[in-house]
């Protein structure tokens, strides 16, 4: 599952502290191993591995020197916006920064500055860390202790590398020098693993900045228009400036982002969107951030997309802690390079929150399938319907069509009243009577007809059997079949006048023969 993030401006100021890293970076060619080299999803992100046999072995070289690290100066900081990045106190749900030097940061990649550069994340004035003291300490306390001179050195040394694996705790190696803290950042902690979010589109001319405010969903989309309203307060009442919602979506842990945009209007008429990072450097004052506050907005975010110089920086340098080589791998099993970035998760939390992301979105995702679902019977119930009503207007179109045509033979019938036979009308007698001669024929239409009133007789039988069908004849056609019945029934009434004086005919005929034997018989007697 993919998580989106935005990354911010090279010129905006960090507003929590960085979600990956620490302040000292792991130079590629720093390596240590912990026996067999690590390829399970966790874990296993040294940076080299040197044998594959038991023990621990450690090699290093120094790093080249490079100041400022993740905390920079505050001049030049980059800013991040994830939905499922970042550790630090404050980020909330699916926000985090990171980076320094002259990059965005995506919660915690560690890029490192172009030029060495000093002064904290607050302004204060301060050197790095010495780097190779730093990873000589952590190589005494994992694999030669000197505590306590004696076998218990090597069960302390087993218990460092059992901290640095977790990635917590403090490893004591000696007697004369502070232990060593392991964070979850340090190069052998084994809960560690690179997902992918997606990479921003949105240009710095959209004007889209995220606003976290740690109110749930229900209740920011009921005070949207009063949120819009104390927004448009905190940037000053401008007359000419109107505030506008892009978006509004609910995050983990109760939360909501809610994406804003700002549209400038001219005297001349003309207007254009505020650009992002002209809205998100003026929400970063401090006056402006107490108001925000007070409005429950936890963090702003803009919403940038990168350009192939940062997307390639980006790529090029892995995290704090993470092992190029896996970094490198990640890269290679990204599904869509185009769409998506390699982001590392270090440490249960991380994943936790990627989790709840994750399940934020599905339920979302089920939500929108519900309502395209409702849309589609509702949009099938209606065809069913329409269509009902198209067969409807076609019966209704095919009677007033035979109404017209009555009506017009009625009226071209008195238009010819009067007048002799013309040629035309001779052959369309001629057809007419072709025709009827045709549907008159006993294996045309006329048995047809005979079949299929018959058929409906049989339907009508067992129409009691099966109420449930029922069948509709056409008017005209049950006019015709009325016309044909009247036809046979005028004809049989004619055959039966035929023969009755046939019979009489007969009989007259037998009474003359009688009379005619007895006038016959009377003679000869």
């Amino acid at each position: 599952m993919a998580f989106n993030f935005g990354g911010g401006n090279a010129n905006s100021a960090s507003l929590t502290a960085p979600a990956f890293g620490t302040a000292t970076t792991t130079p590629a060619s720093t390596g240590f191993g912990f026996g067999a080299p690590n390829t399970g999803a966790f874990g296993g992100f040294g940076t080299t591995t040197t044998s594959a046999g038991a023990g621990f072995t450690f090699s290093f070289t120094n790093p080249s020197s490079t100041g400022g690290g993740l905390f920079g100066n505050t001049q030049n900081k980059g800013f991040g916006f994830s939905s499922g990045l970042g550790t630090g106190p404050g980020a909330g749900a699916g926000f985090s920064s990171g980076l320094g030097g002259t990059s965005l940061g995506f919660g915690g990649f560690n890029l490192q500055p172009t030029q060495p550069q000093q002064g904290g994340l607050f302004g204060q004035q301060s050197q790095a860390p010495a780097q190779p003291n730093q990873l000589i300490n952590t190589a005494s306390a994992l694999s030669a202790p000197t505590l306590l001179n004696d076998e218990r050195d090597a069960i302390l040394a087993k218990w460092n590398q059992l901290q640095a694996f977790w990635g917590t705790g403090k490893g004591y190696f000696n007697n004369s020098i502070p232990p060593v803290d392991f964070t979850q950042e340090n190069p052998f902690c084994r809960f560690k693993a690179v997902g992918y979010s997606c990479i921003p589109r949105s240009k710095d001319e959209d004007g889209l900045v995220a606003l976290a405010l740690s109110k749930k969903e229900a209740d920011v989309r009921n005070q949207q228009q009063q949120l819009v309203e104390s927004l448009h307060k905190v940037l000053g009442s401008n007359a000419t400036l109107t505030v506008n919602v892009e978006g509004v979506k609910a995050l983990p842990d109760d939360q909501t982002e809610v994406i804003i945009y700002a549209v400038e209007r001219s005297p001349s008429g003309m207007s254009k969107r505020v650009p992002a990072s002209t809205l998100f450097n003026y929400m970063e004052q401090a006056n402006v951030k107490v108001q925000l506050q007070q409005l429950a907005v936890v963090m702003a975010v803009p919403r940038t997309a990168l350009s192939p110089a940062q997307l390639k920086q980006l790529l090029q340098n892995p995290a704090a802690g993470v092992d190029p080589i896996i970094w490198e791998q990640a890269k290679v099993d990204n599904p869509d390079p185009e769409k998506l970035i390699p982001v590392p998760m270090v440490g249960f939390k991380e994943l936790l929150r990627r989790l709840k992301i994750q399940e934020q979105m599905t339920k979302q995702h089920q939500t929108r399938v519900d309502i395209i679902s409702n849309d589609i019977r509702e949009l099938q119930k209606n065809q069913g319907t329409t269509v009902a009503k198209i067969a409807q207007y076609k019966r209704k179109l095919m009677d007033l069509s035979h109404r017209v045509l009555q009506v017009l033979i009625r009226q071209e019938i008195q238009r010819k009243s009067g007048y002799a036979i013309q040629m035309d009308e001779e052959h369309l007698r001629v057809q007419l009577d072709t025709i009827q001669s045709e549907l008159n024929a006993p294996t045309q239409f006329k048995g047809r007809l005979n079949e299929l009133m018959s058929q409906i007789r049989m339907q009508n039988h067992y129409g009691t059997v099966r109420s449930e069908e029922r069948y509709i004849v056409d008017t005209d056609l049950l006019r015709e079949i009325k016309q044909h019945l009247k036809q046979q029934q005028e004809g049989l009434s004619h055959l039966i006048t035929v023969i009755k004086d046939d019979m009489e005919d007969i009989k007259v005929i037998e009474q003359g023969l009688h009379d005619s034997v007895h006038v016959r018989s009377g003679k000869l007697s």
